[in-house]
Formats: structure tokens, sequence, C-alpha cells
């Protein structure tokens, strides 16, 4: 049974995924985009996103999720309800060089995500979702039959166990 509640608890993983991924995990984009209450779909680049996500952010964060240990991904969750926030062609503009100036030489996580910080500072926030919210729509995908049946065979011999 412990097998089933890892599948429950959302992660974030390297890579896109076919929903929910191996281990009831996607990417941080794919996770912003179920927050944002849009219909689950890889995301395999920022260009993927919704016009209301702001590139350049979702490119960093995709950067930073992918090349980050399993350990350091998940201190991208708090981030995940704060993508959606495109902003005017000049700001992403300025989103883009500030990232690009920070971001040139190879950097740390610790660096990146300090970047990703700075970068969500300028111009518009993400409008502000509520944790329950946020779980909400998280739950609703989990339930989704799309997302359980790929893995009715799994949980057939995960619950034999």
């Amino acid at each position: 049974m412990e097998h089933f509640d890892n599948i429950l608890n959302w992660k974030l993983k390297a890579g896109s995924h076919t929903f929910p991924g191996k281990s009831g995990g996607t990417c941080i984009n794919e996770a912003a985009l179920i927050a944002a209450g849009f219909t689950y779909r890889p995301i395999r680049h920022a260009g993927d996103m919704p016009a209301c996500f702001s590139r350049p952010i979702c490119a960093l964060a995709m950067s930073l999720n992918d090349s980050a240990s399993d350990e350091e991904r998940q201190q991208l969750l708090p981030f995940v309800t704060r993508l959606a926030c495109a902003d005017t062609a000049e700001v992403e503009c300025q989103r883009a060089n500030y990232i690009a100036q920070w971001t040139r030489f190879s950097v740390t996580f610790d660096q990146g995500l300090r970047v990703l910080k700075g970068a969500l500072a300028i111009g518009r926030q993400a409008d502000p979702l509520g944790l329950e919210d946020v779980q909400s729509r998280m739950d609703t995908v989990r339930q989704s039959p799309l997302v359980r049946s790929p893995f009715r065979g799994w949980f057939a011999a995960v619950l034999q166990d």
C-alpha cells in the first residue's frame, strides 16, 4: 500500500511526461499548467505553454527542473503557481535579458533559483492562487480516468503486494 501513496503525492520530475509520470509526477511547467486550471498536456519546451505564461521564466524553470537532483527539484514546487505571469513584450524582453545576464556562465541550482526569483520580480506577478485551489486542481487531475488507465495494471500489482 505504501507504493500507492507515492503516486498520490505530487513530485516534480525531470523531462516531459505522459501524465502523471512513472511515479506520479510531472515537470514544473506541466504542474504549473494544471495549477493554473488548464487541461494537462506534455510540455517539451517553453513555447508549449499557454500565452499567459512567461516564456523566458518557463524556459529557466524547465532548465532548473531538468538539471536539478531529485531533492533540489522539489524546491521548485513553490514556483508552480507563479509561472502564469506573461507581460508585455518589453517586460518579457527585460526578463529574458536578466536571465541571460545571470546565467551566461554555468550556474549552480541555488544560483539559478535566485535568478528565477529575480526574473519573477520583474513585471506582472501571477495572480495569487491559494493552496486549496491548487490542491483541488491537482486532485481533480489525479482522479481523472485518463490518468488512472495507464496505471490500472500497476495498481493491481501494488495492491496485491
